[in-house]
């Protein structure tokens, strides 16, 4: 683990929690849940957007704490309407993806929710368009989006490989 990664484990407090709005700031909650579920171990965590595309996943940093994450005892969903995002602007993010294939499940589904969810917190972009976002640690709202999820994950196809073999 780097240095500076180390640091922002000691510069991130708590989940956030509350309503907030703009690009920066959704960037901003995706980065410090990235260091978070690192320090807290959390698990399971889904991942969930229609592609990704405005996510800051292949950034050194977020892509250092996902590794900081990874381990035994670990598992992750990622929902997703298509992949090709990803693999396009994250090419750090589908190298870590091949590396701990083994704990990283991908699906896609037409309509996916854009959220991050662990058992004890979760974001939800209620407005992509507009990028407001809603950060809360109630339980019941947790198990609402985890439903949402589930149902998402259950009509979505496997997709998003950890490798591509061809000929």
């Amino acid at each position: 683990m780097s240095d500076d990664l180390a640091g922002r484990f000691e510069e991130v407090p708590m989940w956030p929690e509350g309503r907030f709005q703009g690009r920066e700031a959704f960037a901003g909650l995706v980065r410090q849940a990235a260091v978070l579920l690192a320090r807290e171990k959390c698990s399971p965590v889904v991942f969930s957007d229609a592609d990704f595309s405005d996510w800051p996943l292949g950034e050194r940093a977020v892509v250092e704490a996902l590794h900081a994450w990874a381990g035994q005892g670990r598992a992750m969903r990622w929902l997703a309407r298509d992949f090709r995002a990803v693999r396009q602007a994250h090419p750090r993010l589908v190298q870590w993806r091949g590396i701990w294939s083994h704990i990283v499940e991908a699906r896609a589904c037409p309509v996916p929710p854009s959220a991050i969810w662990t058992p004890a917190w979760a974001m939800e972009r209620i407005d992509p368009e507009r990028c407001v976002v809603v950060a809360t640690a109630d339980i019941g709202r947790c198990q609402a989006l985890r439903e949402r999820i589930d149902a998402c994950w259950e009509r979505g196809m496997p997709s998003f490989p950890a490798s591509v073999l061809g000929l």
